[in-house]
């Protein structure tokens, strides 16, 4: 019989909690460390709708990379969405755990997957950490390419529909940083890496202002951080393979839209 605790030290010899951001609530949000698990689902947000789905699947751990419970909560209420999903999750016994920036911060995690899958080469890490971790990547392409033919790649590569972009620039782009999710505050350090291009999420309007040779492109903040969830799918179903590991149905939990 596993407990919640054996699921939570597989996911942290990943991505150990110690490296969280200090503003960070990576870890068990609700549950016990001594509650039996027999299954887990997997998303990238734990919404109201995910623990009905757990529930549904018979699952009694949630694992996700935002935390349900972010900062501190002045009530819980069902008018509300986090509200409603802890009131859910308790309800049921359901325990729910976040690797949120500790995935964030190394190799194998969210950044390191949007490296690879631009194909880049001498992956480092943009802002790099004592023990070998740190926010975001960047690397070489196999290929320089121009900003059309990057704004191209990046999409086809990404699934997405859109793109938001500085001002395209006029020089090959050869080097390139990203970082998943909320990245903008890195924008300095990809240029001080030699990247003419720097992907993210949550890019707001001035740091859209990046001079002649430097071009930031806001990918979406779920799009640059989904692969996540596949990377800890197959972390778990390796080492339990005696119980069910499965992600979500409805694993498509962005709440921006585009029209």
């Amino acid at each position: 019989m596993y407990k919640v605790k054996d699921v939570t030290s597989v996911i942290e010899g990943f991505a150990p909690l110690g490296i969280q951001e200090n503003w960070d609530n990576s870890g068990l949000c609700i549950g016990s460390p001594e509650s039996p698990v027999h299954s887990v689902i997997l998303g990238l947000d734990c919404t109201p709708e995910l623990v009905d789905e757990a529930v549904a699947a018979g699952a009694d751990m949630i694992v996700t990379h935002h935390p349900l419970i972010f900062s501190g909560l002045k009530r819980i209420s069902p008018e509300d969405q986090t509200g409603l999903a802890v009131m859910k999750a308790i309800s049921a016994g359901i325990s729910v755990y976040a690797a949120h920036t500790t995935a964030d911060k190394v190799v194998a995690g969210v950044s390191g997957a949007m490296a690879r899958k631009l194909g880049l080469s001498d992956i480092e890490i943009l802002d790099p950490e004592d023990g070998g971790v740190g926010l975001g990547m960047v690397g070489n392409l196999p290929v320089p390419v121009s900003a059309s033919e990057a704004v191209s790649m990046v999409k086809e590569k990404f699934g997405l529909k859109a793109v938001r972009t500085s001002r395209p620039i006029d020089i090959p782009i050869s080097r390139v940083a990203m970082c998943g999710g909320a990245g903008g505050s890195l924008a300095g350090k990809a240029r001080e890496a030699g990247a003419q291009l720097y992907l993210c999420g949550d890019v707001s309007y001035h740091h859209f202002f990046t001079g002649k040779d430097f071009m930031i492109m806001d990918i979406g903040h779920y799009e640059s951080e989904i692969e996540i969830v596949a990377i800890l799918f197959s972390l778990l179903k390796k080492n339990f393979p005696t119980f069910a590991v499965r992600i979500t149905e409805n694993i498509y939990s962005n709440p921006v839209f585009y029209f």
